[in-house]
């Protein structure tokens, strides 16, 4: 029976009784049928993957969303993704959704390591210290080295321009992007930068030469454009209100060309130059020195079109602004608030550095470092990273998180990121 039930014949029947008598009423049922593999054409174009089909303006509203961490390696997806983060309009779409805030960029040219500080002003008046928020930030091999020892950071635009010894590197602190620029016409070491409008300028840091170098980031190209009043060395540079300034260090005369007297050195370390490059004429002006013969260790200019400078007083710090005056040497010297660094910290035979930006246009951001002169010892100990920043407003310091060991010589520059 059982065979019976497996012949033909019964199954012909069988199938017969499962379908209607009724054509209309018969559904279809589809039967996959398989495709035989076939290699595809070489020549034949790969099919474009479906982000490709998305609008520009779409795309920008996307990229405009993602995390700042995530930022870095997007250029390297495609051309069009790091054409469309390197656009004005990806920027103004982060702007309006509250992804740019105005903070500080430390780059450690030991270590090819960058830092992201966000610094948040504080929610109560009476807050003795901000909060930071640090994020890493990847550079390329070629940002460390000795061409980048004593580099200047100096923003311009969304860009970080690190000038270095015979090298200039661009940096773009969202996606880590650099590329090479020209680099300066003389090579310097100590030397004083800043940006004044979309220029940047450096000054001093060469024995040779008094020249001051202005750079053109559209073209990628320096020239010089005024000849300083002093050949400084070990100098802070800083540009506000159509101005860059000149401060500190040491001035250095002889050792020209062959034949000329050997190099002497002469202390102008409270003294400021003051450049006016807003309206073209590139006049020199000079400044009264720091009050009470402080050396100038750092200095900046903030969004209030003042200058700001730290000065060294062989036991303690001070803290100055510079509020302009508009004649040739007019103005004077305004006294604030002292940075609040640890008790006995500053002494004889110690070197005091502070890296100084604006950040943003009511704070003032200080990267203050103290080491040891050769041959000395610190009596307060060695400071590395201290992280100060002052309340323009307010007029009071507040102390945030100290830097990670290894940017004891970080160049600083304030960037909205």
């Amino acid at each position: 029976m059982a065979a019976e039930s497996c012949h033909p014949r019964g199954l012909s029947w069988f199938a017969r009784s499962c379908i209607p008598a009724d054509p209309a009423r018969h559904t279809a049922v589809p039967v996959p049928v398989p495709v035989p593999f076939s290699v595809p054409d070489a020549e034949d174009p790969e099919p474009e993957p479906p982000i490709a089909g998305l609008p520009d303006e779409l795309l920008l509203e996307i990229l405009a969303r993602v995390p700042r961490a995530s930022l870095p390696p997007l250029p390297a997806v495609c051309r069009r993704f790091a054409s469309l983060l390197a656009s004005q309009a990806f920027l103004q779409l982060r702007r309006a959704s509250g992804r740019l805030r105005p903070c500080l960029l430390a780059v450690s040219s030991s270590s090819a390591r960058a830092l992201l500080l966000h610094l948040h002003a504080s929610a109560s008046a009476s807050a003795s210290a901000s909060s930071l928020e640090v994020s890493a930030l990847p550079l390329p091999p070629r940002c460390g080295g000795a061409a980048f020892a004593h580099a200047r950071a100096v923003a311009v635009g969304r860009h970080v321009y690190l000038v270095g010894r015979g090298a200039t590197l661009r940096v773009d602190p969202l996606t880590g992007a650099a590329r090479a620029c020209a680099a300066t016409l003389f090579p310097r070491s100590k030397f004083a930068a800043a940006a004044v409008g979309a220029r940047i300028y450096v000054s001093g840091g060469s024995a040779r030469t008094a020249a001051v170098e202005e750079y053109d980031p559209a073209a990628d190209a320096w020239r010089v454009v005024a000849e300083a009043p002093r050949r400084r060395y070990g100098c802070a540079g800083a540009g506000a209100g159509g101005v860059f300034y000149v401060a500190g260090g040491v001035a250095v005369s002889g050792g020209g060309a062959a034949g000329t007297a050997a190099l002497e050195a002469h202390a102008c370390a409270g003294s400021v130059d003051a450049l006016h490059v807003g309206s073209g004429a590139r006049a020199w002006a000079r400044p009264r020195a720091v009050p009470g013969g402080g050396c100038v260790v750092g200095a900046c200019g903030a969004g209030d079109g003042h200058l700001y400078v730290v000065a060294s007083h062989a036991v303690d710090l001070s803290f100055w602004r510079w509020h302009g005056g508009g004649g040739r040497g007019g103005g004077g010297w305004v006294a604030l608030e002292a940075p609040p660094v640890p008790r006995g910290a500053v002494g004889l035979g110690v070197a005091v550095r502070v890296a100084m930006a604006g950040v943003g246009a009511d704070r003032v951001a200080a990267v203050v470092n103290v080491a040891a002169v050769r041959g000395h010892a610190a009596a307060g100990g060695a400071v590395e990273g201290l992280v100060l920043v002052y309340d323009i407003g307010g007029g009071r310091w507040s102390r945030a998180p100290d830097l990670p060991p290894g940017f004891r010589r970080a160049a600083c520059a304030a960037v909205e990121c």
